[in-house]
């Protein structure tokens, strides 16, 4: 029979138990259970979060093979969400998950975020128009929210705070006019591709080691990931929902970050006044732009 207690009594020394009755009690919302969403909702599973808003409508294929937690042959051609719910439940048979399996969209979004103590960002990093409606209705509703990014053989996080700088603030991401042509939107989706990507990790480690330039390709949707990348992101991002939840030890927040990169050996904290538009930013936006033109 499962116990909820004994399930989880490794965990006590690192918590309390009343802790871990308040991780119990928590909600998570998680938008996309791909990459690193699904090794996000298995390590807050494992962590003993009781109550989840879940939501991919992808389905599993072989390219999801080298880095994602659900995928393998018994998965081909299954829901990401209906195998993650599966995996939660079998973790924890008394954990309560609503399954958002169509996505996040306008109008579910509303009933998405109901009564979510944190917002876990694990979006396609293409899907820049609902991820932000999504971090914008957080920060409206006073909800943490939160992204780690696999990048290259490393990881980069941010956390945005109410009150403090939002998401759109920092990313400063631009918008197509009515009069924009649609060559010009097509430049302008990957331009704030590239914003994202730097907003993320304005340090970009992992361009001194992408032996394939060609791999990268935001106007396909095209860009390399290895596991070790997804793992790393799930390890920082879960411990800082501890620490959101559990108001245990300082929080890195936007225009704050950390970028860890295993390959290099490097911790790198970043700050960046005004986000996007601060001037190193900018320059590493022309230089990002730089290393990826030939790959259109």
């Amino acid at each position: 029979m499962f116990n909820y207690e004994e399930a989880f009594s490794r965990n006590i020394g690192w918590v309390t138990k009343e802790e871990q009755q308040k991780l119990r009690a928590t909600k998570v919302a998680i938008g996309g259970l791909g990459g690193v969403g699904g090794d996000h909702t298995i390590v807050l599973t494992r962590l003993g979060i009781g109550n989840f808003n879940i939501s991919d409508l992808d389905d599993y294929d072989v390219a999801n093979f080298n880095r994602q937690a659900g995928a393998n042959m018994s998965t081909l051609g299954k829901g990401k969400s209906a195998v993650m719910e599966e995996t939660i439940k079998g973790i924890n048979p008394e954990a309560n998950v609503k399954n958002f399996d169509n996505g996040i969209d306008e109008e579910n979004l509303e009933e998405f975020l109901d009564d979510v103590d944190i917002y876990v960002d694990s979006l396609d990093i293409f899907c820049l128009d609902i991820r932000r409606q999504v971090f914008r209705r957080c920060y409206e509703k006073g909800i943490p929210t939160i992204t780690a990014a696999p990048m290259g053989m490393g990881t980069a996080f941010l956390v945005f705070m109410p009150g403090k700088m939002s998401f759109d603030e920092y990313f400063a991401i631009v918008d197509p006019t009515a009069n924009t042509s649609e060559a010009e939107k097509e430049l302008i989706f990957n331009d704030n591709i590239i914003r994202f990507v730097i907003g993320v990790s304005p340090s970009v480690q992992q361009r001194h080691y992408l032996v394939e330039r060609s791999s990268v390709n935001f106007l396909k949707k095209k860009v390399p990931s290895t596991c070790m990348g997804i793992s790393l992101a799930a390890g920082t991002l879960c411990t800082n929902v501890l620490k959101l939840i559990l108001k245990r030890g300082d929080v890195i927040h936007a225009p704050h970050g950390l970028h860890f990169d295993a390959y290099r050996n490097k911790l790198i904290k970043t700050w960046r006044p005004w986000g996007n538009r601060n001037p190193i930013q900018k320059y590493m936006f022309w230089r990002v732009k730089q290393l990826l033109k030939d790959n259109r």
